[in-house]
Formats: structure tokens, C-alpha cells, sequence
């Protein structure tokens, strides 16, 4: 054997095994990781029941249609969930993929790191080979001054040469509208020769998202309507009066209203008062 056959030889067996597909049949939800590549199965998903998310019917009913075009086999938009804190993003992508699965679609959920957006093409094409459906889900999605992660969303967005999977949508959640620092863009803006060439690619990525949800900080009544609603679903009754005071005390100490502060006051009743969430 000569030495580049030696030198063959020893790469092809330091080399890496393709990545077998996994059964997608033992899970509704799986974890995309590297280093190395695997998709692990969920066993339990923490989420709440679609209805008990209050005060976002808009963003709830436009998604949970979307995502059922999807699943039946019909066009479907990548959506991007951005804005306020704590108001539901995550936990409605959560919620509509549970109510499909009741509904009996064959749907499964994939969660990707945003640190791990250079793997994507790698989980495309795994996902590309599968006869399931899958939304790849990207939660607390933001890029940095220097960071060129952004360029590795675009395979799942516009899917270079080959295209987007026809199986495979994304839905991301972010703060940012335009994903960006706004003070990167408007760094960029004013620093170019052409304003509004400078900062195109940058701004143009949420552009290509096709659904764009907006959520806004819920006022005291809608607050107070989430605390009712886990407390019906849970079987716990209290003082209408009471709970009232408890739950303005718990927002005013925690100096916002959102429907993570809700839940957060009331996981702090139910155990005060023994009943499980």
C-alpha cells in the first residue's frame, strides 16, 4: 500500500459515520445537538394548553393556521415572534404544535440553538430524507455586532440553490423585530457610503420571514384574566378580592406584567395552597 492510500485509509477512519436518521416515531419533539450531531428525543414537553394563553388571540389564531396548513401538506410561511417579554412567544409555538398533535397530524418539533445555526445545512438535510413534517423551532433568536450567524439562517429561510425542505418550516422567537442591535443598524447606517445598502442584508433577514407576530405588554385586566384562567384549569378557587390583591402586590413587586409574572404568582399560590400545576 503506498503512502497516500496509508494517509486514505487512516482519514476515512477518523472520519465521522454519517448520521443515521433517528426514529421520529419515538417522539413528538426532539433537540438538535452537535459535536457531534444528533437529534435526541423529548420525551415530555413543557407547555401550557393553548387556551390559557390570554390576551394574544390574534397571534395565536393566525399561527395555529398557518401551522395547520403546514401539517395537512399545503404552503405555509416561516414566522418570526418578536416583542415584549415574557407575553407567550415561546409557549404558543409550544402550545399550537400540541393542539395539532391532538388533532392528529403527524407534526414534529425540533428545537435549534441559536449557537448552533452553522450546523443547520447538516440538519436540513438530515430532515430533507424524513416522510415527517417538522418545525424547526428557534427560541430567544438575536444576532450581535460581529456575529455572522445570521448568514446561517438564511439556508433554512431561502434554502440556497436547493430550496427550503418542503417538509421542514421555521418559526423563531425574538425581542428584536429586526433581529438586529438597533444601534448596530443605525451604527452601520450612518458610518456607509450607502445608508441603505450597508444595512439590507442585515434588516432584510426578518424580511424573509413570511408571518410577523407582534407582541405587545399586556395591560392589568389581561394580566388579571391569566391568573383566572390557571386558576379555573387548576380547580383552585380563592377569594375573588384576595386574588386580586395578591396578584397587583406580585406585578408591583416584580415592576412588570406579563404572562411569565402571571404564571410565576400563580405557581406561588397553588403551592401555598397544596394543589399541583
Amino acid at each position: 500500500m503506498s503512502e497516500l492510500e496509508r494517509i486514505a485509509a487512516a482519514l476515512e477512519r477518523l472520519a465521522p459515520a454519517p448520521l443515521a436518521a433517528p426514529d421520529f416515531a419515538a417522539a413528538e419533539a426532539f433537540v438538535w445537538q452537535t459535536a457531534p450531531d444528533a437529534l435526541l428525543p423529548v420525551a415530555s414537553v413543557s407547555r401550557v394548553p393553548l387556551d390559557l394563553l390570554v390576551g394574544i388571540n390574534r397571534s395565536r389564531d393566525t399561527l395555529l393556521a398557518n401551522t395547520r396548513q403546514f401539517a395537512k401538506g399545503f404552503p405555509a410561511n416561516n414566522a418570526l415572534l418578536w416583542g415584549a417579554r415574557g407575553m407567550g412567544k415561546s409557549s404558543l409555538v409550544k402550545a399550537v404544535h400540541a393542539q395539532l398533535i391532538e388533532e392528529g397530524a403527524a407534526l414534529k418539533i425540533v428545537e435549534l440553538q441559536r449557537e448552533d445555526l452553522p450546523s443547520v445545512g447538516r440538519l436540513l438535510a438530515l430532515l430533507r430524507e424524513a416522510k415527517e413534517r417538522f418545525v424547526l423551532y428557534c427560541d430567544d433568536l438575536s444576532f450581535s455586532h460581529d456575529d455572522e450567524h445570521y448568514k446561517s439562517l438564511k439556508a433554512v429561510l431561502d434554502g440556497g440553490i436547493e430550496g427550503r425542505p418542503d417538509n421542514v418550516l421555521l418559526y423563531a422567537t425574538s425581542n428584536r423585530r429586526h433581529l438586529m442591535p438597533r444601534d448596530m443598524i443605525e451604527n452601520e447606517r450612518s458610518s456607509a457610503i450607502n445608508p441603505g445598502e450597508a444595512v439590507e442584508e442585515k434588516v432584510s433577514l426578518s424580511d424573509r420571514f413570511g408571518l410577523w407576530l407582534g407582541f405587545h405588554p399586556c395591560d392589568q385586566d389581561e394580566y388579571l384574566a391569566m391568573i383566572d384562567g390557571y386558576c379555573a384549569a387548576a380547580g383552585l378557587e380563592i377569594d375573588p378580592v384576595i386574588l386580586r390583591a395578591e396578584a397587583i402586590e406580585w406585578q408591583a413587586t416584580r415592576g412588570a406584567r406579563s404572562g411569565r409574572v402571571a404564571w410565576q404568582f400563580f405557581c406561588d399560590l397553588a403551592g401555598r395552597h397544596g394543589v399541583s400545576t
